[in-house]
């Protein structure tokens, strides 16, 4: 840790923030279709902070890239679709199937091969469209807050000017400062101290529900959570240890699972927030902030609901803004990136408006349709310097 900046613990910090507010409310519809107790809620959230934080510092420590790991998002939002009315229990062995798979895919090797088929270009796009979604929530609070945004992007301005190295960090404090003096705060949402308990769900091991709920879990977590998130490590300039993530995430949700971690996977948009330069000039030091982002995960895991109403105080728009200005950075170079290359622009453009459309297919999301779009394109346009 010797070194650190406090645009690493920002950097840090953000991805809490925007994760944790952003999708912890599909988290909760699944633990309700699962039926889950108030005890066994508290104790996903204890597993999947546990999970993610621990996953993170080790991943970032042993290879020194700013490598988040992440609960799945459209994981939990399947759990919480599909799995109404089946038992607790069989669902964990379900959770531990998908986990079972994730370790084999790593393991081989075929999917680190697969990404690295990927042209630049496309990636770059892919990632842009991405978090432009992300971008526009800036200027969608301004609905919300339209005076606070205002002050969070003049802080912006002004901090790409004269104090760049803490720009983000000058933002967060400016909004979060405005919400407190306006008494923007939810004072409805109660705070204990109080350490989330683990509790151990007993698997059983149904192939109709492993069939049926793990194996989407897992292609849902490898089309949707696994590859974007190796395509923003990849555009930020890292080659990063897809197999060895995927054999760490595998075996932390093998772990978790039977405790509420029922899926992990390389993080995307948060990861993002860790990988650019307003994080740190030098790439080889951006790891700094992914090992803050672990231990505010494995703070987060151990106070469970605490952590997390502290979270729900924040209003919707301090987020939104928040989570687009610390981007910008990141959707300027991603886009620049796809253009630049005159052979591929065409297919990079196509893979960016399939992305923002956000269209899904098959439970399979926007991204992965882009990018397939944008490699079909390239095939077809290659064929001009050929002919």
């Amino acid at each position: 840790m010797f070194g650190l900046k406090l645009t690493h613990v920002t950097s840090g910090l953000l991805p809490a923030l925007v994760g944790y507010t952003g999708s912890i409310a599909v988290i909760f519809a699944a633990i309700e279709a699962l039926g889950a107790t108030q005890a066994q809620a508290n104790s996903w959230l204890w597993a999947l902070g546990i999970g993610m934080g621990v996953s993170s510092f080790i991943l970032a420590l042993r290879y020194k890239m700013p490598i988040l790991t992440a609960w799945s998002t459209p994981g939990a939002a399947l759990i919480a679709v599909s799995a109404e009315g089946i038992p607790l229990e069989q669902a964990v062995g379900a959770f531990l199937f998908c986990a079972v798979l994730l370790v084999l895919t790593g393991a081989t090797g075929l999917f680190a091969r697969l990404t690295r088929l990927i042209p630049p270009a496309l990636a770059n796009a892919m990632l842009a469209g991405i978090l432009f979604r992300f971008g526009l929530g800036t200027f969608e609070a301004m609905e919300q807050a339209p005076a606070m945004v205002l002050m969070m992007l003049a802080t912006w301005l002004a901090g790409r000017l004269w104090f760049p190295q803490v720009t983000v960090a000058a933002v967060l404090l400016v909004g979060a400062a405005f919400c407190a003096a306006t008494g923007q705060y939810n004072p409805a949402v109660g705070v204990s101290l109080d350490l989330a308990t683990p509790v151990f769900v007993m698997p059983d091991l149904n192939w109709a529900v492993m069939i049926s709920l793990g194996l989407p879990l897992y292609l849902v977590t490898m089309t949707s959570q696994n590859m974007p998130g190796v395509v923003v490590l990849k555009s930020a300039g890292y080659e990063p240890p897809v197999s060895a993530t995927l054999v760490v995430t595998g075996m932390t949700s093998l772990i978790l699972a039977p405790f509420g971690g029922y899926a992990f996977n390389f993080a995307a948009i948060t990861a993002a927030l860790c990988a650019g330069p307003d994080t740190d000039p030098d790439p080889g030091q951006r790891y700094k902030a992914a090992l803050i982002g672990g231990v505010v995960y494995l703070i987060a895991g151990l106070f469970g609901a605490t952590v997390i109403s502290l979270f729900l105080m924040a209003p919707e728009a301090l987020v939104l803004a928040i989570a687009g200005i610390a981007l910008l950075g990141i959707i300027t170079s991603s886009l620049s990136a796809a253009i630049t290359d005159t052979q591929d622009r065409d297919a990079a453009v196509l893979t960016f408006m399939m992305v923002v459309s956000g269209v899904s297919f098959l439970n399979i999301g926007a991204p992965v349709w882009g990018l397939l779009l944008g490699l079909v394109a390239k095939g077809v346009l290659d064929r001009r310097g050929r002919n």
